[in-house]
């Protein structure tokens, strides 16, 4: 199946001008400083560029480039690099190339344009790109927070939080020709900004959330072209968010709360004479709380009143003299930062398959796709009439909505008419998870017509596409698609659908690297590890939930130990090490922490959730009671801590901390020791009680005895094929390594009985029974619905890894990250005739379509411009083999390395190539 490709970064695209024959054709494209195009107002001083080279051409190879930065792009235009001139740098490096020039203050813009020397020749310049600082220090912000510390008669500030939207305005005068208008804007919770009535941005549910005690987060946006000389107005409605929280003077030892909304707001304008103004938050502002926006909640839905609007409150001239004050308020307590992440978008729109009426003014509209986001409808009736949308999931046997999962969440939506024509509305401030929806009160007869499904999450491109012969693995595929972008909402929650929808660490140990397989997630999740970091407590523990909106510290290892799993994954998959320099004394303060506590008789004493959610033995469970499902607390934690004192070490490696690496390094020899007396049994052959768990863990983090190793080698294989029947029996950690450790020991095979499967437990059972998502639980169809949602990604672990790396055959080489070394090792499995994929990496695009036909394989590829790939081809003799028809030998791009078993190994070089095998 493929998942159409969202336009990739909004990319500016520059051609080389052709110097010669060879350069015809080359182009670069995707220049990015911090790994965003031109980016607004960051406040990183020495940012990173990238840039990549594209060509037709074969064994296209960068040798040296020269960056040009000017404070202008006239100066840039004439090569007057005021900024920076890097001069010629010989070297192929293309992606985190760090600027090196006058440092910038705050509001500074750079330009910059680049060009290279390939092997091929020398390049023109490329187009110009920028970024610009924003306010990097605390008085740089001008003015005061303004907000409404209070509720309102029509509020009730219960367990079930009711609070209304707050709209400010503000009129000023712009006496002079505008040459350059910028805002920063922190709205807490979130915001809607407008001026002269047109909303800045396509942004929705902005800033991205974060612990705001600790840090947050403020947006920059270039508003020149909204601007005008003579009178403007500015207006802004803030929603509550994870400010204003979900529940209020409930749980108070559990979830955080934060105060009223508020905000702080500076425009920056320059004249063309030179001359500059602020116009910035203070008591001038005006407000109202009476406006259409009667509650928001993002447990519980949101209430629209068409007739409270204001019409043209946000233009010139709207009659104010009913609003009040602005109330100067306490600033939100943590450090401002430039949100360098994307804003969450409506990324798709899509329509209902069906609406069914259920009973007297009751129908039931079905999207035919779980999802999260919203509904968009149009509606025509009279004043005062009232349309409430109900969301869930699944429905019951009678037709009705099933919301027992949803716990407490009332994820009701209402519209209420002001009678003037068609009317078409949408939420500002909530979203949905959901598939079916319950419409009440509809003036007529509603048809799928009047809606739309609006899909929301992360504004981040769609780099991967995935594809095989098998219907269930594309099946799973899709759904995994769906599952991922509805949990990615500004950080990584679980769910969005029931009164939780929390960024659980342990969800996404594994899965994250799977899912940058599909998305460019890059800085969402690091800045997931800046909000990781913010709620480590002074003593060096880690939360199992980050930002703590719930103060969950169980100093576990499984769940906090993503903290350092995700640093990895940004290197392995994005070639980020800035990350990891930045987060390892954090990350070493918890290492130290855990050790310091928890470390008994060489063995890590502490752990939380077990092998969280394995197929329980009775349907009806959520989690399995029988001991003999259940792995070892001791044996889980220990084992997971030796496999990150070998991430430590690797990150002690790359920042030359010899002193580091030593010290771990004895500490998880001292513990793979401790490990082994305790929980091998060499006459059985199994760690522990013998769960596929148990056994798996040491396997793939290398601590069992080399004798042993065949042992419980077959202890696995013959407890999923004998016990199992072939089937799934690992929770969310022994599932993160379950398909990578199969393929890893020669049984590919089995790996793809677990992932073909359509009959309990599996996820293609999850598919045969409805699903177009992942649940939560294997028996998400007839588990207990106190947990049972039917939206959550952490039953995935590493199998959208394995369908890229081991199917599709992309993989990124350990010694040369971010794909700049490309391992193409497609497994050959019976019963799996083709796969077809394509990533998006930093350099390019890597493509690999391969099929098999009797004893005929045939595979095209693509390899981007300036990596190299080590190719593995199922043939044992050069004989076999052919490329565009021809034998490889002498064809510029491949060179043969050498044959290892049934295997052949070429070097490719960049290009695009068409491999047989007969």
């Amino acid at each position: 199946m493929k998942i159409t490709k969202h336009i990739f970064l909004l990319v500016a695209i520059v051609l080389f001008a052709s110097f010669n024959k060879q350069d015809a054709g080359i182009q670069l494209q995707n220049l990015r400083c911090e790994m965003l195009v031109n980016p607004e107002g960051i406040d990183v001083v020495k940012p990173r560029l990238s840039w990549e080279i594209i060509s037709p051409q074969r064994n296209v190879q960068q040798i040296a480039y020269q960056i040009l930065v000017a404070s202008s792009p006239e100066k840039l235009a004439n090569n007057e690099a005021d900024l920076w001139n890097s001069g010629k740098v010989n070297t192929d490096e293309s992606i985190h190339v760090k600027y090196a020039g006058m440092t910038l203050k705050s509001k500074k813009r750079a330009f910059w344009k680049v060009k290279i020397w390939t092997n091929k020749g020398e390049s023109a310049w490329s187009g110009n790109a920028f970024w610009s600082i924003g306010l990097l220090n605390y008085v740089d912000w001008k003015g005061r927070w303004i907000g409404l510390d209070r509720s309102f008669e029509w509020d009730n500030e219960t367990q079930f939080s009711r609070l209304s939207a707050r709209y400010f305005r503000k009129e000023f005068q712009a006496k002079k020709t505008i040459k350059q208008a910028t805002v920063y804007i922190v709205g807490l919770g979130m915001y809607e900004l407008y001026l002269n009535g047109q909303k800045v941005g396509d942004q929705v549910l902005a800033p991205v959330p974060t612990d705001y005690t600790k840090g947050v987060k403020y947006n920059t946006f270039d508003v020149t072209k909204l601007l005008q000389t003579g009178n403007n107005a500015i207006g802004t409605v803030l929603g509550n968010g994870r400010f204003y929280t979900m529940r209020q003077d409930y749980k108070p030892y559990k979830i955080k709360t934060f105060g009223y909304p508020k905000m702080l707001l500076n425009l920056d304008v320059e004249y063309t004479d030179g001359t500059k103004e602020t116009i910035s938050t203070d008591e001038s502002w005006k407000v109202t709380a009476d406006g259409p926006i009667r509650t928001n909640n993002e447990y519980d839905g949101e209430e629209y009143d068409a007739t409270k609007e204001m019409p043209n409150w946000n233009k010139v001239g709207f009659s104010d003299s009913n609003w009040i004050k602005a109330q100067l308020v306490q600033e939100a307590g943590g450090m401002f930062e430039a949100q360098m992440t994307e804003n969450m978008k409506v990324m798709e729109t899509i329509k209902p398959v069906s609406i069914k009426n259920l009973k007297v003014n009751t129908y039931i509209l079905d999207m035919g796709q779980n999802m999260a986001g919203w509904l968009r409808l149009k509606v025509k009736g009279k004043k005062g009439d009232k349309v409430t949308l109900r969301f869930a999931e699944t429905l019951q046997s009678t037709g009705e909505l099933f919301v027992r999962n949803l716990r407490d969440a009332k994820v009701t939506d209402v519209y209420t008419l002001k009678g003037e024509g068609q009317e078409i509305w949408e939420p500002s401030f909530v979203y949905h998870g959901f598939r079916y929806v319950e419409v009440t009160g509809f003036p007529t007869v509603p048809t799928i017509d009047d809606f739309d499904g609006r899909v929301v999450y992360d504004d981040m491109a769609t780099i991967g596409e995935f594809e095989t012969s098998d219907k269930t693995i594309n099946q799973i595929y899709k759904n995994a698609y769906w599952g991922i972008r509805s949990n990615y909402k500004g950080m990584p929650v679980d769910c969005p659908q029931r009164n939780e929808r929390q960024p659980w660490l342990g969800d996404r140990t594994t899965g994250a690297y799977g899912e940058s397989f599909i998305f460019d997630n890059v800085r969402l999740y690091s800045k997931w590890l800046n909000d990781i970091e913010q709620a480590q407590k002074p003593d060096g523990s880690i939360p199992d939930v980050a930002p703590a909106f719930w103060r969950y510290y169980g100093d576990n290892v499984t769940w906090p130990g993503t903290y350092i799993t995700i640093a990895d994954m940004l290197y392995h998959q994005f070639g980020d090490k800035e990350t990891i320099k930045k987060h390892y004394p954090s990350m070493k303060k918890w290492i130290d922490y855990m050790q310091e506590k928890y470390l008994v008789n060489g063995l890590i004493t502490k752990d939380k959730y077990g092998d969280w959610c394995v197929p329980p033995e009775s349907l009806e469970l959520i989690h399995a009671k029988d001991p003999a499902l259940q792995t070892d607390g001791i044996l889980l934690a220990s084992a997971t801590y030796v496999r990150l004192l070998e991430l430590m070490q690797k990150f002690a490696h790359l920042l030359n901390k010899p002193e580091d690496v030593k010290a771990y390094s004895k500490v998880a020899e001292d513990i793979k020791k401790a490990f082994n007396q305790k929980f091998l049994n060499t006459q059985k052959g199994q760690y522990s009680n013998g769960t596929v768990t148990a056994n798996l863990l040491p396997l793939v983090y290398e601590m069992i005895p080399a004798n042993e190793k065949t042992k419980v080698w077959n202890n696995i294989v013959n407890k999923i094929l004998v016990d199992n029947k072939g089937h799934i029996s690992t929770g969310v950690i022994g599932t993160q390594w379950l398909m990578r450790g199969l393929s890893q020991n020669g049984r590919a095979d089995i790996a793809y009985k677990i992932a073909s499967n359509r009959d309990y437990p599996s996820w293609g059972y999850m598919a045969e029974n409805g699903a177009t998502t992942i649940w939560e639980l294997w028996n998400g169809d007839k588990a207990n619905p106190e947990m049972n949602s039917g939206n959550h990604v952490m039953l995935l672990g590493d199998l959208i890894i394995w369908y890229y790396e081991n199917i599709a055959g992309i993989k990124s080489a350990k010694d040369a990250v971010a794909f700049k070394k490309i391992i193409m090792k497609p497994e050959m499995i019976d019963g799996l005739n083709a796969g077809k994929a394509s990533y998006h990496s930093m350099y390019g695009t890597i493509k690999s379509d391969w099929k098999k036909d009797g004893n005929k394989f045939q595979w095209n590829i693509s390899i981007p411009a300036n990596t190299k790939s080590l190719v593995y081809l199922p043939a044992n003799s050069l004989d076999k083999l052919t490329e565009g028809g021809k034998k490889i030998v002498g064809l510029e791009g491949i060179k043969f390395v050498k044959t290892e078993g049934n295997q052949l190994i070429v070097e490719v070089s960049s290009g695009n190539y068409s491999f047989i095998v007969n």
